[in-house]
């Protein structure tokens, strides 16, 4: 019994022997490896070329239209030099100048790190009103419209339309006669819809007017429209860059394929020409050849 006891213990420790042999040479070989990755971490590290920056100013937190820009309202980030969008502000001086007369307002919502650029703040002392939206040449005019003319409600400030004009012509003009439609003024700005300047609005608005920035020449072309005919506004996408350059011209003819009618041609009335003769007290009308 002893003998079997003795075996057994013998064979146990040989076994345990043999594991602690394993394990030892498991955690070497995963010690190993682990070093030659760090090692062509380490490698790979060293041949990156280092990426330069610029320091950028960019906002804190979300910020919509019209709040009053802070200095706790923005924060300096390192960004790629190559990658900087264009017009954005580097020097906390450029951004809040020592000689302001007054705060700088949101124009456009910014999200929080989006880097602040001159388009989407005012000057300082610039209130973020509509005149601050208005180029330089170009007047802000107003036109009336309605969910068809307004695409639904789903127009927003910064949008493109092209507007179209329907309404009678009158017969003393060429081609006139009936109702046409015709694009009058292709790819211009809105502004505006309705009281609404900024452009974070969400889902669709149903707008009564709607005001667009125009220069003097377009703003007299859509008064006299307006007052003339009725104006439909068609949403121009962001990606059709390129405003329509051909003449845009729709009546009930062209719409529905007509044919215009030749007229019946008109027989010529047979001319007849008479004289009179007078016979004693009686005068008689005589008919004779037409020379003329």
């Amino acid at each position: 019994m002893r003998l079997v006891f003795g075996l057994v213990l013998i064979a146990g420790v040989a076994l345990a022997g043999g594991a602690v042999y394993m394990a030892r040479d498991y955690i070497a070989q995963y010690q190993d490896q682990l070093a030659r990755e760090r090692q062509a971490t380490k490698d790979a590290l060293a041949n990156v070329k280092a990426v330069p920056t610029v320091e950028v100013i960019v906002s804190k937190r979300a910020m919509k239209y019209g709040e009053p820009l802070a200095k706790d309202d923005v924060r300096i980030v390192n960004w790629p030099e190559d990658a900087i969008p264009e017009g954005s502000f580097l020097d906390m001086a450029v951004l809040f100048p020592e000689d302001a007369k007054g705060d700088r307002f949101v124009l456009r919502a910014m999200e929080k790190d989006e880097a602040l650029m001159k388009v989407k703040v005012t000057k300082p002392g610039q209130p973020a009103g509509l005149i601050s939206r208005i180029e330089k040449g170009k007047r802000a005019f107003a036109i009336s419209v309605d969910v068809a003319s307004g695409v639904s409600g789903f127009l927003r400030p910064g949008d493109s339309v092209d507007v179209y004009w329907t309404g009678s012509v009158s017969r003393e003009f060429e081609g006139g006669g009936g109702e046409i439609t015709r694009l009058i003024q292709p790819s211009i700005e809105l502004i505006a819809v309705d009281q609404i300047a900024g452009s974070d609005l969400a889902g669709a608005t149903i707008a009564r007017t709607v005001t667009v920035a125009a220069t003097p020449e377009q703003v007299a072309a859509l008064a006299q429209a307006q007052t003339t005919g009725r104006l439909s506004l068609a949403l121009v996408g962001v990606q059709d860059e390129n405003a329509v350059a051909t003449a845009v011209e729709v009546d009930q003819r062209k719409l529905l394929d007509l044919k215009v009618t030749a007229p019946a041609p008109v027989e010529a009335e047979e001319r007849k020409c008479y004289t009179n003769i007078r016979r004693g007290a009686e005068t008689v009308q005589s008919e004779i050849p037409c020379t003329n």
